[in-house]
């Protein structure tokens, strides 16, 4: 086996790796949160509402 054929096999199998953890990422979110930037997750309780 030459240095070419396991550049080649070490990029790929980071690759995998990489895909493998953005769909891990996607389908298991952090508990509390839903994942979107919509700050469900965040705890407003000690904020005193403004509006009149």
């Amino acid at each position: 086996m030459d240095i070419q054929n396991i550049l080649v096999i070490l990029l790929f199998a980071a690759a995998i790796f990489y895909v493998g953890r953005m769909v891990y990422r996607a389908i298991f979110q952090k508990k509390g949160a839903c994942g979107g930037n919509c700050k469900c997750g965040v705890d407003f309780s000690n904020i005193e509402p403004h509006k009149k």
